[in-house]
């Protein structure tokens, strides 16, 4: 199988509904099997990003909220949203800072990632942010967070138990700790 062969066919394209942070449009489509069909793609407008800050101790901090869509609250790592073609690391530093009042002398990019391949073209990035100076938090108005400083391992339990669902948390939670992993086997 030739992975650059797209199988799909557009035949038309349109969106049906739009606001400032995403975009719902419906193609027309021949589908690989060549019948004719519809699909739907969520764009976001902005590149989802992600930062989990470990202090010198080991301890990293969690933000806590009411996720509107899901009706539940969460715990997940510090996140939000960067303008596409703005430095991806500029608005991770301003996330960390308007969530957590941190900033950091040392950022490591871990990862890139899409979060719902099936439905939308959302990519996300997840850094690694050290050597964390205490600020203030500067919450948005749609924000009322929660902080929880804790041992970085047991935010990685809280993944395995299912207490942390968020795709982008989960993802940079266990690539940082088999970062670490990797690093503590290096060291020794």
């Amino acid at each position: 199988m030739d992975p650059t062969n797209n199988p799909w066919q557009t035949l038309s394209s349109r969106v049906v509904y739009e606001n400032r942070w995403i975009s719902v449009r419906e193609d027309q489509v021949i589908n690989p099997a060549g019948n004719p069909g519809i699909y739907g793609v969520v764009s976001f407008k902005n590149i989802a990003i992600g930062i989990i800050p470990i202090d010198e101790e080991g301890y990293t901090w969690l933000v806590g909220q009411y996720r509107y869509a899901l009706h539940e609250y969460s715990w997940e790592i510090p996140m939000g949203g960067g303008p596409k073609g703005q430095d991806i690391l500029l608005s991770a530093q301003r996330e960390l800072k308007e969530e957590t009042g941190f900033t950091a002398r040392r950022w490591t990019c871990l990862m890139k990632l899409h979060t719902s391949n099936s439905v939308t073209d959302e990519v996300g990035y997840v850094f690694l942010a050290e050597e964390l100076q205490a600020g203030e938090t500067a919450f948005e108005e749609t924000e009322q967070l929660s902080l929880w400083r804790l041992p970085f391992e047991q935010a990685v339990q809280m993944v395995m138990d299912g207490q942390i669902t968020d795709a982008i948390s989960v993802a940079g939670l266990l690539k940082a700790a088999a970062l670490r992993a990797t690093n503590r086997n290096h060291a020794s």
